[in-house]
């Protein structure tokens, strides 16, 4: 049953995604930015986390799964090393994230020829 709830919910939010490209007429990067922007928000009201408990994978691999990390690294720094900590939490928690990223782009530059 996990696994059904995974694929639902994570399926769910891709498709909001996609209704935001086609039929809000949407960017990808301004799509993107409202799913990262939706999970900050969610966690933001403390309801990410018993969110990913009920959907596992189908909310925790999702983009707004991102917006959550940012929140709940910049609110654990927050109480733990004060108003500095906003901004060190942030990094501290996605950094394995945005260093995959970066890595990961730039071994497919090296095989793809990249057009523009």
């Amino acid at each position: 049953m996990q696994f059904l709830w995974a694929f639902i919910i994570g399926g769910a939010i891709c498709v909001v995604g996609q209704l935001l490209m086609d039929v809000g007429k949407f960017t990808p990067g301004h799509t993107m930015s409202i799913l990262v922007v939706t999970g900050a928000i969610v966690d933001g009201f403390g309801l990410y986390d018993p969110f990913v408990k009920f959907a596992g994978a189908g909310a925790s691999v999702p983009i707004t799964s991102f917006g959550n990390a940012l929140v709940h690294g910049a609110i654990e720094e927050l109480t733990n090393t004060g108003p500095v900590g906003v901004l060190t939490g942030i990094f501290k928690i996605t950094s394995a994230g945005i260093s995959a990223a970066i890595i990961f782009s730039f071994l497919a530059a090296l095989v793809v020829k990249p057009r523009g």
